[in-house]
C-alpha cells in the first residue's frame, strides 16, 4: 500500500492561509450545511438560563433539572432547523443529544462559565475534568471556546488569555478537531454578566480578531460579535448604513478564515441586521442562541408554554435567518 502523507491536508478549506487537515476539514464540513454555510444553534448558555430559572422560582440557586429541561426543549424544538448544535457537557449533552440528528454537526463547549473576574480583566479557564480530548471522544465535530478579551485589559490578564487560547489550539491540532473561538468584549469593573457591553469600541472587537489570527493559535472558525452594539445599528440599506458596513468589512478582513456571528443577547430584529451587515462583509453564517429562543423562555416555568412559543415564534424566526443566510452568506469551499 502506498504510504500516507505524514501531514495530510484536505481540499480548498483554509484557515490562516493553510489547507486544513482531514479531521478539521471534515469537522467543519459537518458543521456547515450542504451549501457550505453555517446555521448553528447554541444551547450551551449557562448563566442566562440559570438566572432566569432561579429568579422565576425566587430561589438562590438554579435547579439542575430546570436548566437541563430548558436546554432539552431548545434542542428538541429547534435543532431540526440547524446545520449544527452547540451543547455544554453538564446540563445539555446527556439530556439533549438524542434530539441531535447524526446527520448534523455537533460542537461541545470547553470553557467554564465561572470565570475569574478582577479589576484588570477576566480570566478564562476550562471546565474542570473536561478537555479537548474528552470532546473528541464524545464524538463532537468541533471545540467551542469563549475567551473574554479586551485589548486594554491588564498585562497579566492578556498573557493568561493568550496562553489559554494557544494551548487549546495546540490540543485541537493534536487531536485533529475543528477549533471555534469566540470573543466577547466586557466592561472592566462592570457587571459580571454575559450581556453585550454597550460601551465597547469597534477597535476592541476588530483588534481582538487581529491578535489571534496568527497560525500559532490554530483557530479554524471565529465566532464574533457585532463591532457596534447591535441595538444601535442603523438600517443596513438606510443612509447611515455605510459607516457600520465599513466596520464589518474591517472585521471580515481581519479574520483570514471562516467566521460566523453570535447574537450576544441581541433582539431578533437587531440580530437580523447584524447578519445582513456581516454577510455583506463575507461572513459564512451564524452560531446563535438567545436571539432565537430567549423570548420563548419567558414562559418558564410552564414548559408546555415554552414549547408552544418555540414552535410559534422561534422556528419561524430561525427559518427566516436561514433564508437570509442562504441568500447572502459566503459559502466555505471544501
Amino acid at each position: 500500500m502506498t504510504d500516507l502523507p505524514t501531514t495530510p491536508t484536505h481540499g480548498k478549506a483554509l484557515t490562516h492561509g493553510k489547507a486544513l487537515t482531514p479531521g478539521k476539514a471534515w469537522g467543519m464540513r459537518r458543521l456547515a450545511g450542504a451549501d457550505g454555510r453555517f446555521a448553528m444553534l447554541a444551547a450551551d448558555q449557562r448563566p442566562p438560563i440559570m438566572n432566569l430559572t432561579k429568579d422565576r422560582r425566587a430561589e438562590a440557586e438554579a435547579r439542575f433539572d430546570d436548566v437541563a429541561a430548558v436546554k432539552k426543549l431548545i434542542v428538541k424544538h429547534l435543532a431540526p432547523e440547524a446545520t449544527a448544535v452547540l451543547l455544554d457537557p453538564i446540563w445539555a449533552y446527556k439530556q439533549s443529544i438524542a434530539h441531535v440528528s447524526p446527520r448534523q454537526g455537533l460542537l461541545l463547549t470547553l470553557e467554564d462559565h465561572a470565570f475569574k473576574d478582577t479589576p484588570d480583566g477576566r480570566y478564562s479557564n476550562e471546565i474542570k475534568d473536561w478537555s479537548v480530548e474528552h470532546i473528541k471522544r464524545f464524538g463532537a465535530d468541533g471545540v467551542k471556546v469563549l475567551a473574554w478579551y479586551r485589548p486594554d485589559a491588564g498585562k497579566a490578564v492578556l498573557e493568561h488569555q493568550a496562553r489559554f487560547i494557544r494551548k487549546i489550539g495546540e490540543e485541537c491540532r493534536r487531536h485533529d478537531i475543528c477549533y471555534l473561538l469566540e470573543f466577547l468584549v466586557y466592561p472592566l469593573g462592570g457587571d459580571v454578566g454575559y450581556a453585550e457591553d454597550p460601551q465597547k469600541y469597534p477597535d476592541m472587537v476588530i483588534d481582538s480578531v487581529k491578535r489571534f489570527a496568527g497560525a500559532e493559535y490554530g483557530v479554524d472558525i471565529f465566532k464574533l460579535e457585532s463591532p457596534l452594539p447591535a441595538k444601535t445599528l442603523p438600517d443596513p440599506d438606510g443612509p447611515d448604513g455605510a459607516r457600520a458596513q465599513a466596520l464589518f468589512d474591517q472585521l471580515g478582513a481581519a479574520c483570514g478564515r471562516p467566521w460566523v456571528m453570535l447574537s450576544a443577547g441581541a433582539s431578533a430584529a437587531d440580530f437580523s441586521k447584524v447578519l445582513t451587515y456581516a454577510y455583506r462583509a463575507g461572513a459564512n453564517g451564524y452560531l446563535a442562541g438567545r436571539a432565537i429562543w430567549w423570548e420563548a423562555m419567558q414562559a418558564f416555568p410552564d414548559v408546555a408554554a415554552i414549547g408552544k412559543r418555540l414552535d410559534a415564534e422561534s422556528v419561524p424566526y430561525m427559518r427566516a435567518i436561514n433564508e437570509l443566510t442562504a441568500k447572502l452568506a459566503k459559502p466555505v469551499g471544501f
